[in-house]
């Protein structure tokens, strides 16, 4: 037996540029954003940004590669230990996301509830602040993203059941009510009558509802690539850690958008007055 041959079911990854790069890109990025809000042109932004999409593009496209190489029907590096790991590290990262977006809910909740902060407000909104309809665009969008969830839904039981025309429909459903949530989200901002401006509810409101929002643009070029991988032939009912990743972000972004919703939207914009 050569002293080559693998005899455990890890992959040991090959030397990779990657890493240097995303880290570069994180601090280049990092550096123009400074750079930026203290006078800067946007443009000293898009050096760092160009760096981190070419590594995203890159690196996925070899992890892709490798995923893709079998022998005798079987994925040489993604062996099922591996495709765990990889199933792990992507609930870790969901679970970072929700411990972000706790930040935002408390920010919100500190300011709206007495009982949690003493600098809450007696008025909320407060005074000078027209909230946005929540029974009209809020309340579509959340039919909208809702039902996204259920086309990606079927598209993964599609996949398990290996009716692959039905995977792609329903990807293709899901990527196509995704782009319709994010054009009436800016289609609400346009036409909002307060801005991040505007004291702690502006600023609040659209922090929290304008990185969702980014949470939903990153995740439908998410089920793009998917998409483009079914068209290619990928997945298979035993071996699809790319689309259950991100069939996972996309549901724990239908899931915050519904606490949004409730909180920012209805609870928070309805009208309370607490005494001093």
């Amino acid at each position: 037996m050569s002293s080559e041959a693998k005899t455990h079911p890890y992959h040991m990854v090959e030397p990779s540029i990657w890493p240097f790069t995303g880290a570069a890109a994180g601090m280049i990025t990092a550096i123009g954003g400074i750079m930026f809000m203290h006078g800067a042109s946007l443009w000293a932004t898009v050096p760092g940004f160009a760096m981190i999409l070419l590594t995203f593009y890159f690196w996925g496209r070899d992890i892709i590669a490798e995923s893709n190489t079998t022998e005798a029907g079987t994925s040489v590096y993604h062996s099922p230990q591996v495709r765990n790991g990889l199933r792990m590290g992507m609930l870790l990262f969901i679970a970072s996301e929700v411990m972000f977006f706790f930040a935002f809910f408390w920010a919100w909740f500190s300011n709206l509830i007495p009982a949690i902060s003493k600098t809450a407000h007696e008025i909320w909104p407060p005074e000078g602040i027209v909230p946005l309809a929540t029974w009209d665009l809020p309340f579509l969008n959340t039919l909208i993203l809702l039902s996204s969830g259920a086309t990606l839904t079927w598209a993964h039981h599609a996949l398990n059941a290996g009716n692959r025309q039905s995977l792609k429909t329903g990807l293709l459903l899901t990527i196509f009510l995704g782009l319709l949530f994010t054009a009436l989200q800016a289609y609400e901002y346009v036409h909002a009558t307060f801005t991040i401006e505007d004291g702690i509810y502006g600023s609040a409101f659209y922090l929290a509802t304008g990185f969702h929002g980014f949470h939903v643009i990153v995740g439908t070029i998410f089920l793009g690539v998917c998409y483009k991988r079914a068209l290619s032939g990928d997945f298979t009912p035993d071996a699809h850690v790319g689309f259950q990743s991100a069939a996972w972000y996309w549901h724990f972004v239908d899931a915050v958008w519904v606490f949004l919703f409730i909180s920012v939207y209805w609870y928070g914009s309805s009208g309370y007055e607490f005494p001093a």
